[in-house]
């Protein structure tokens, strides 16, 4: 079994998914003065904790929000304004892999619903995201019980290889960014997508692949060639 791995924000869309998530809420008015507070406060509180990544790890904005009506918002979020910024060279590529056979996973740190709804438009099975906590099917204000980011990511996909009978060293791994380092020198066939700069002298480095086309979404442009090829 070929395990292909794909980062969302950056890699398969343009820039990330939540701030506009965060737009597409305050525009359906599913954000008050509950949820600004509670954001606000989550980053002085947690400040000491996680220094500079504390707004990466600030999901409070969901705070009393319902599983259900974010799953269903994120679902029509995902439809109309994810989708059509999608970048095709990285599109093309995972239903690539999906053509294959291969078992092809999103890896994200984004929030769980946004990727398992891009996972069931894109037909993907496996999604590893940010879980956030919640008691009673509404989100809470504290930090999220997972979130898939910088050397975290490696263990969440060594675990996803693991309950998948796999392993990572066999895998495929698509990413954007110098904070997925650990995550792509772990796998077989590292691929670097429009990477930044850290992560493209990383991969010129190390002779792995980089995707680096212009097309970001609608009608796929002619992208540069791959510095390597997929076969």
């Amino acid at each position: 079994m070929t395990l292909a791995i794909f980062d969302i924000d950056g890699t398969l869309t343009r820039g990330s998914t939540e701030p506009r998530f965060w737009r597409y809420l305050f525009a359906r008015r599913r954000q008050g003065p509950r949820q600004i507070l509670a954001y606000v406060w989550f980053l002085m509180r947690f400040l000491p904790r996680y220094g500079a990544r504390v707004a990466k790890k600030d999901k409070a904005y969901l705070t009393g929000l319902t599983k259900a009506e974010v799953a269903a918002l994120a679902a029509d979020f995902v439809s109309s304004e994810v989708l059509p910024r999608l970048y095709m060279p990285a599109l093309q590529r995972l239903q690539q892999h999906v053509r294959r056979g291969d078992t092809v996973a999103l890896l994200s740190g984004t929030l769980e619903p946004i990727a398992r709804a891009l996972a069931d438009e894109l037909g993907v099975q496996h999604v590893v995201a940010t879980e956030c906590a919640e008691d009673a099917d509404r989100y809470l204000t504290s930090p999220p019980l997972v979130h898939p980011f910088a050397a975290e990511k490696l263990g969440l996909a060594e675990a996803l290889a693991a309950r998948l009978g796999t392993e990572l060293r066999l895998a495929f791994a698509y990413a954007d960014s110098i904070h997925d380092l650990t995550l792509l020198e772990a796998v077989g066939s590292p691929v670097a997508v429009r990477p930044d700069a850290k992560l493209l002298r990383a991969a010129r480095a190390n002779a792995w692949e980089i995707i680096a086309g212009r097309a970001r979404g609608g009608p796929p442009s002619k992208p540069r060639p791959a510095e390597h090829g997929y076969m």
